[in-house]
């Protein structure tokens, strides 16, 4: 966290997102862990939803200790769509309706073709693809009494490269831009902007024990055109801005941060 807060302390600060209500899924570690400390510096009041209980409560304290607007959260399977629509109800009468959505959180497990279920299928889906509409679903009327919002949906470069080793994953991120385009010409009249972020490879602690050896290294430096690892507050300052007003004529877009690589 030290590392971040030196990197960022001369970034740019967005006053439209001081008050903003914001909810994150998957804002426990990696990405969402920046997306949530990023907000909190803005003055912003967030709620999340993570799995990962210990590391989120963490995140929680840290933040207030530090002296900045302290999250709520609630731990939450998102592939249970019920349960997660009644959780965003019950943080949104806590916090007040939403202003801004991040749905961020996905699972990029790999996987052989031949090994794929129908089960294992379905459940990629429920956690990837399917809580993104039902999320925006369950935002729309706060975000339709407020007389705006915005909507941030995460996909990945990995189905603009071609990636092999996790059909389902690439799948699932490529309906993103559909979903994306579609709700922001449905939610445009209610001045609601929805928008695309697409990371390429973010170095999470996650990334760095599971996959990134010595053949990654050399990866990330023959594709990206900027050198250096991504990071996750790379993407949280691109959320960030499509939070703020100062972003008020952009939807229907797909923005990718990935230093290059696609």
């Amino acid at each position: 966290m030290a590392v971040v807060q030196k990197a960022i302390k001369d970034l740019a600060h967005y006053p439209s997102l001081k008050g903003k209500r914001v909810f994150i899924t998957g804002g426990g570690t990696g990405i969402g862990e920046a997306l949530v400390s990023a907000f909190a510096e803005q003055g912003a009041l967030v709620a999340f939803v993570d799995i990962a209980t210990e590391a989120s409560e963490a995140l929680c304290t840290r933040l207030a200790s530090a002296g900045l607007p302290a999250p709520l959260f609630r731990h939450c399977d998102i592939r249970d769509i019920v349960l997660l629509q009644a959780t965003m109800a019950a943080m949104a009468r806590e916090i007040g309706d939403f202003d801004v959505l991040v749905n961020n959180a996905a699972n990029d497990t790999r996987h052989a073709v031949e090994d794929v279920s129908v089960e294992f299928w379905d459940n990629n889906i429920a956690v990837n693809q399917r809580p993104l509409f039902f999320t925006c679903q369950a935002a729309l009327a706060g975000m339709k009494k407020k007389g705006g919002g915005s909507i941030i949906n995460f996909s990945s470069i990995s189905w603009h490269l071609g990636n092999g080793g996790y059909p389902a994953y690439v799948t699932a991120k490529s309906a993103v831009i559909g979903l994306t385009r579609g709700l922001a010409r449905d939610f445009g009249p209610h001045n609601i902007r929805v928008n695309t972020v697409t990371p390429g490879w973010v170095i999470t602690e996650r990334q760095n024990e599971l996959w990134l050896d010595e053949k990654g290294e050399a990866d990330i430096k023959r594709n990206q055109c900027l050198s250096g690892k991504l990071l996750p507050w790379h993407l949280a300052r691109m959320v960030l801005f499509l939070a703020s007003d100062d972003s008020v004529m952009c939807t229907s877009q797909e923005f990718i941060v990935d230093a290059g690589w696609s």
